[in-house]
């Protein structure tokens, strides 16, 4: 017997699948998105400056994720924009933000009791990105196990895996920002939670999807609300990765302090040059003339 039968929440969780998500959800997922976008450096001085280019980075920020995903199954990237009402939904959400007079729609979008509402039900639409992503691609690939994880992945969290490409846009570049380098929490939560809807998709995890989406969107709702409402970007993942990678990856701090101790070691031996060899008695005599002949000028 599942745990959601026991605690009677099949219905519940049944009900809260199928909710649909337009217009409401993806509403509020344009919103946090664009805001994410108008906080980055120089955001607002490009959109005066050049308005298309801002829109488009607006545009990657909704839809990156759709985007990746229809790379990776060789489909066309920009097949979702033949969706009318969400292109034009979100092109009103960056127009607002960006333009309204006196900033009106962005203090009240920002306003940290809205923001918080708003980052809760993007993550719902995040979970039903996830679970989409996995169902396409084993729709194409009944056993590709990393096909359907790796759309899943870019499914949650596409915005982030292309940030490099939309810095390009601003006119920034900044490689050390690298999201497989970095990972933020919506990206690990993201890949894990493929790795969940995978497995339920192969039957490997014995739960079905809906109560699966429910307790996974519960989860990512309460820790993106916490963070958001504390302005921590502390993972909760960070007490597990500690006791874990170290066993199955090794530590770095070995690694550290012997390259910190041959870096020490090596400035140290710089830092005592070799002293200049004596000068020969016809060197001497011939800079004592010349001193003299500038001090007698």
């Amino acid at each position: 017997m599942e745990v959601a039968g026991a605690l009677q929440l099949g219905e519940l969780a049944a009900a809260f699948a199928a909710l649909p998500v337009f217009p409401l959800f993806d509403t509020a997922y344009f919103i946090v998105s664009v805001l994410s976008l108008k906080y980055e450096q120089g955001a607002v001085e490009m959109s005066r400056k050049s308005p298309f280019a801002s829109w488009l980075c607006a545009m990657l920020h909704c839809f990156g994720s759709y985007i990746l995903a229809d790379l990776l199954l060789g489909e066309s990237p920009i097949d979702y924009f033949s969706n009318n009402s969400s292109v034009v939904l979100a092109t009103a959400v960056w127009y607002l933000i960006f333009f309204c007079p006196m900033n009106l729609f962005y203090k009240c979008v920002s306003f940290l009791p809205m923001k918080l509402i708003f980052v809760a039900m993007k993550e719902v639409v995040r979970v039903r990105k996830i679970a989409a992503g996995v169902h396409h691609a084993h729709h194409h690939y009944h056993h590709g196990w990393f096909i359907m994880m790796a759309t899943g992945w870019v499914k949650g969290s596409g915005v982030a895996l292309m940030s490099n490409f939309e810095q390009l846009l601003r006119g920034v570049w900044k490689p050390e920002k690298n999201e497989i380098l970095h990972m933020s929490f919506p990206t690990k939560a993201s890949l894990y939670g493929t790795i969940l809807f995978t497995l339920q998709q192969t039957h490997w995890l014995p739960i079905s999807e809906a109560n699966l989406i429910f307790f996974f969107t519960m989860f990512m709702i309460v820790c993106k609300v916490f963070m958001t409402a504390t302005h921590s970007h502390a993972s909760p993942f960070t007490p597990v990765e500690n006791l874990i990678c170290p066993v199955f990856f090794g530590s770095v701090s070995g690694g550290h302090t012997s390259h910190h101790h041959d870096h020490h070691g090596a400035s140290h031996e710089v830092s005592h040059p070799p002293p200049p060899p004596a000068k020969s008695k016809e060197e001497l005599n011939e800079g004592s003339r010349k001193r003299k002949a500038k001090k007698a000028e």
